[in-house]
């Protein structure tokens, strides 16, 4: 008898244990406020959400919608955000001469003719089939000085000068309409829009992979245009929290790589890619910075100093301080 009184108390202890465990509230997730520009270039942000890394890593992320470089690097500054995806590089490293380690990179995605991002584009019917034809013509660029003073630059590089064509900033949610309209000759634009602007037959992209043909030498090169960053005072605040981020950004890096197509997915609704052109609006060459080998650290230098020579980095800046690997 005291056999089985002392099986069935046994049985109730067990039995207790695990409703308490099924009672027990969830560890709360660690919330992390994340400024997103929605374009292709974030797209490891979006895979990561919907493929349960950022969950597996106990990670909530907020998505605040930041059109640009500005608006993502003011956001930093002022602690509204912690995690910029993605922030252009040139004006990441400016933000980080007024305010050393505002933005510490932790992964970069690269851009040349394959991997296509910023290109210029005309007008169809403008008679423009070259850089070179942009003389006297009406451009817009992509906003942000990071953007205008690029598109500047490769100008210069096929001998146009200030002078020799109007060029306006505009919001690239206005790009197709600004081109279908005729408002504008060309211009300097990014993905989607280039292949929204081709796809309507409104214009077509005149030369794609600029900035490693023209500015790094090196049509194949890596030209890295943009990245995700953390704050440095999100970094010291919360390391652990920040080391779990960038592995889940990691895994969805992984997921693109190997699963390509089904990553594409993830461009619709997040994105300015409308559902019908998931399928070929091109992807970028995403590399967590743990992974960059010599040459693409050069690289990656290389376009810094190019920041100097434009005017958009006021001073020559060492990249390696405010890239980090996790």
């Amino acid at each position: 008898m005291k056999l089985l009184t002392d099986k069935f108390m046994t049985m109730l202890a067990a039995a207790a244990i695990i409703a308490g465990g099924a009672l027990s509230p969830a560890a709360a997730q660690d919330k992390v406020k994340v400024g997103v520009f929605p374009v292709s270039s974030s797209l490891p942000y979006f895979v990561a959400i919907a493929e349960g890394y950022f969950k597996e890593n106990n990670i909530e992320p907020e998505t605040i919608r930041l059109m640009g470089g500005p608006s993502n690097v003011a956001a930093l500054i002022t602690n509204q955000i912690e995690v910029s995806a993605v922030l252009v590089t040139l004006e990441g490293l400016n933000a980080n001469i007024k305010k050393t380690g505002v933005a510490m990179y932790f992964a970069m995605h690269s851009q040349n003719a394959e991997y296509r991002m910023e290109q210029f584009i005309a007008r169809t019917g403008s008679g423009i089939t070259k850089l070179a034809d942009f003389k006297g013509k009406k451009l817009m660029s992509a906003p942000g000085p990071a953007n205008l003073n690029t598109a500047k630059g490769i100008l210069a590089k096929v001998g146009l000068k200030e002078g020799d064509y109007t060029i306006d900033q505009l919001d690239m949610g206005q790009h197709v309409n600004a081109i279908k309209a005729g408002t504008f000759d060309g211009g300097y634009t990014l993905e989607p829009s280039a292949t929204i602007i081709e796809q309507m037959g409104a214009g077509k992209t005149i030369e794609a992979g600029v900035i490693a043909k023209y500015i790094l030498g090196d049509p194949a090169g890596n030209a890295y245009a943009a990245g995700a960053a953390f704050s440095t005072d999100f970094i010291n605040a919360r390391p652990d929290v920040a080391k779990r981020f960038a592995a889940s950004w990691a895994k969805a890096i992984e997921y693109i790589k190997a699963n390509p197509k089904e990553a594409r997915k993830h461009l619709a609704k997040n994105t300015l890619t409308p559902d019908n052109l998931v399928d070929i609006v091109p992807m970028l060459g995403y590399t967590m910075n743990k992974d960059m080998n010599a040459k693409q650290k050069k690289e990656l230098q290389d376009f810094a100093n190019f920041g100097v020579e434009i005017g958009v980095v006021p001073e020559k800046i060492d990249v390696s301080k405010f890239v980090k690997s996790f």
